[in-house]
């Protein structure tokens, strides 16, 4: 699918080549060969004509990766959080946004916590006809720490469990890889893939509150970057 997506820099802000080269090699993953449209903005008035908040501004078919709330035009260097470029995520994400995947699928091994998180966040979130599903290649059962949660920021994952990836059925268009510590499954079927490696709460040692507080943290990330995904 031919994605229009374009980057916006001044001549004078150093962020400009990363956020260029970043976009390329999320683009050779998800869009094989195809490059963005570069373009440099070269005056006030040219800013204000193109609504440009500021160096690297990246849109994917006219829309800002960030949303359309990013501030008034600019010719100085951009801020995303306290960096100068954008995650990879939040490209990856609005990529995949304007791809609009039919089957998103989440993949870590044991199908325990954070694909369970993922599931029932993107599940509150998808878009009416957009099917939602979690796997593992060593799946186990779901952590009731994961239930909890949830359930905290209002998501009932009842009907939510560990499931083999050959239980996944047909149709993924979208695969979501979540491991970082450990090797993460591949999904060997056609589908656009993106690997957002998160740490497994279910490692962390201590008490039973710091050990829900990384259960936590990483659902608030998941919320995150699945709101960017979904809007």
């Amino acid at each position: 699918m031919a994605l229009e997506i374009e980057i916006l820099v001044t001549e004078h802000c150093r962020h400009g080549p990363p956020a260029i080269e970043m976009t390329e090699e999320v683009m050779a993953a998800l869009l094989p060969g195809e490059t963005p449209v570069v373009r440099t903005v070269l005056d006030r008035e040219e800013a204000v004509a193109l609504e440009f908040p500021g160096s690297p501004t990246i849109r994917v078919n006219g829309k800002d990766i960030e949303g359309p709330f990013i501030g008034p035009p600019a010719l100085a260097c951009r801020r995303y959080g306290t960096e100068g470029v954008p995650p990879t995520w939040l490209i990856e994400a609005a990529i995949l946004r304007a791809l609009a995947p039919k089957h998103v699928l989440f993949l870590c091994v044991a199908n325990s916590a954070r694909s369970q998180m993922a599931e029932g966040i993107a599940r509150s979130l998808a878009p009416k006809g957009v099917k939602v599903s979690s796997a593992g290649s060593e799946p186990t059962q779901i952590r009731p720490e994961a239930v909890q949660v949830l359930e905290e920021i209002g998501i009932d994952p009842e009907g939510q469990h560990s499931k083999a990836m050959e239980d996944v059925g047909d149709g993924v268009d979208a695969v979501i890889t979540l491991c970082a510590e450990e090797v993460c499954p591949a999904w060997l079927g056609q589908a656009w893939r993106v690997h957002w490696g998160l740490p497994d709460p279910a490692g962390v040692q201590g008490s039973e509150e710091e050990r829900l507080q990384s259960f936590r943290d990483v659902r608030d990330e998941l919320r995150k970057r699945l709101g960017a995904l979904f809007e």
